[in-house]
C-alpha cells in the first residue's frame, strides 16, 4: 500500500515538473553589435550663396555699376566754398568727380559732380561761378547749381542758356537753398548757404529743366577696372600746390585703392557723413590763367590742349588733355597718343597754372 502511495506521488510530481519547463519560452539570442567601419556621414551640404546684386546699367562719371534709370541722367554740378573758414564742406565725400581750380586770392572752389543726387544728403557750403567753372559743367551736360557769380559768368549763363539754378539772384530755383543755423554761427554768414539732393530734386521734377542727355550725347571717357599705369612711376604721395594759400595733398591707401585727401594740414573731411574725401583717379591739368581785375578774379583756359600728369594706384604717367570747346568733355591721352582709361571709381582732378602752382610725388 505504501508502495502504491510513493508511486502515485512520484507520477505527479513528475507531471508538475514538466508541466512547468513546457510554460517557458526559449530566450532569444542578444543582437549582434554592429560593425564598425570608421566612416563619418558627410555633412549636409550647404545651400548656394546668392550672387550679389549688380545694377545693370554703368555710371559715365565712374565707369561703376549703377541703376539703368541714373544712367542717361543729365549730372548735377555744384560750386563748393574751399576756405579755410568754410570747412567742414558738406556732400563732398560722395561726389563722382571734383575739380579743384584756383579762384582770385590764390584759393580754391571745387566743382563737384554726382550722376544722380538720390541720396545725397546736404550740400555746401554753396559759393558764386566763375566763366570756367560754367564751362566744366557745361563739358559734362550738367545742370549747374551756384550762389551768385562774377558779372561775366552772368552773362555766360544767360547767353549760353545754362541750365542753372541760382541761391542769389534765382527765381524760384532760390528755394533750393537755405542758410544753415549751425554753420552761421560756427563758420559766418557768408559760409552757411546751402542746398540737399531732395531739394535739387524737388525743383527739378517740375519739369522747367531737361533731365537727360540728348541722344547724341556722348562722355568720351574709358574705364578699366584697374587703371594703374603698368609703366608708371612710383607715386604714393603726392602735393599739390595750387598758390601759397592752398596746397593739397593725396595719399594712396593700397587697401582700398585711393588717394585720401588732405588740405589745410589734416585729413579732408565731410562733415555731412564724417568720411574722408578719397578718389581713384588724380589728375593734375596744368593751364593758363591771366588776372583779370583788381580783385583778382581770373580767367582760366579750360579749352585747347596742355600737359598734365595721371594717377591711380601709386603711380603714375605723364599725359596731355584736350578740350574741343567749352560744350565737349575733356579727352586724356597718353604720350603714345592712345586714350587714357580712368580706373573704375571717383576722379579729382586739379587744373593749376605753372607760374603759380606746382606738383610733387614720391
Amino acid at each position: 500500500m505504501k508502495k502504491r502511495t510513493l508511486a502515485i506521488l512520484l507520477a505527479a510530481w513528475m507531471l508538475l515538473t514538466l508541466a512547468g519547463c513546457g510554460g517557458k519560452a526559449d530566450p532569444e539570442p542578444a543582437p549582434e553589435p554592429e560593425e564598425n567601419t570608421g566612416l563619418v556621414p558627410p555633412p549636409p551640404e550647404p545651400e548656394p550663396k546668392p550672387e550679389p546684386y549688380v545694377p545693370a546699367g554703368t555710371n559715365p562719371l565712374t565707369g561703376l555699376p549703377m541703376e539703368p534709370e541714373y544712367e542717361p541722367l543729365r549730372p548735377i554740378a555744384v560750386t563748393i566754398n574751399n576756405l579755410k573758414a568754410a570747412q567742414p564742406q558738406l556732400g563732398i565725400s560722395q561726389a563722382d568727380i571734383i575739380y579743384e581750380v584756383p579762384v582770385e586770392g590764390g584759393i580754391t572752389r571745387m566743382l563737384a559732380l554726382y550722376q544722380t543726387v538720390e541720396g545725397i544728403g546736404t550740400l555746401g557750403s554753396v559759393r558764386s561761378a566763375r566763366p570756367y567753372f560754367v564751362e566744366l559743367a557745361l563739358g559734362h551736360d550738367a545742370v549747374y547749381v551756384h550762389a551768385g557769380g562774377s558779372q561775366e559768368a552772368y552773362s555766360n549763363l544767360s547767353n549760353w542758356r545754362v541750365d542753372h539754378m541760382d541761391g542769389v539772384r534765382g527765381g524760384d530755383d532760390a528755394q533750393i537753398f537755405w542758410r544753415d543755423p549751425d554753420r552761421k554761427r560756427n563758420n559766418g554768414y557768408e559760409h552757411s548757404l546751402v542746398t540737399s539732393g531732395e531739394k535739387i530734386l524737388e525743383y527739378l521734377s517740375k519739369g522747367k529743366i531737361r533731365l537727360e542727355h540728348s541722344e547724341s550725347w556722348n562722355s568720351l571717357q574709358a574705364f578699366t577696372e584697374n587703371g594703374t599705369p603698368e609703366s608708371g612711376e612710383t607715386a604714393e604721395h603726392i602735393k599739390v600746390r595750387f598758390s601759397g594759400y592752398k596746397t593739397g595733398t593725396f595719399d594712396y591707401d593700397a587697401g582700398t585703392g585711393k588717394y585720401l585727401v588732405g588740405q589745410y594740414g589734416e585729413e579732408h573731411v565731410d562733415g555731412g557723413n564724417g568720411n574722408q574725401v578719397s578718389a581713384t583717379n588724380v589728375l593734375v591739368l596744368k593751364t593758363s590763367t591771366v588776372v583779370l581785375d583788381n580783385v583778382g578774379r581770373l580767367r582760366v583756359r579750360t579749352t585747347g590742349e596742355g600737359e598734365g600728369l595721371f594717377f591711380c594706384g601709386g603711380k603714375t604717367v605723364p599725359i596731355r588733355w584736350s578740350r574741343k570747346d567749352r560744350d565737349s568733355a575733356f579727352v586724356y591721352t597718353l604720350e603714345g597718343g592712345q586714350t587714357l582709361a580712368l580706373g573704375q571709381g571717383s576722379s579729382y582732378v586739379c587744373i593749376i597754372s605753372p607760374k603759380t602752382g606746382s606738383v610733387e610725388y614720391e
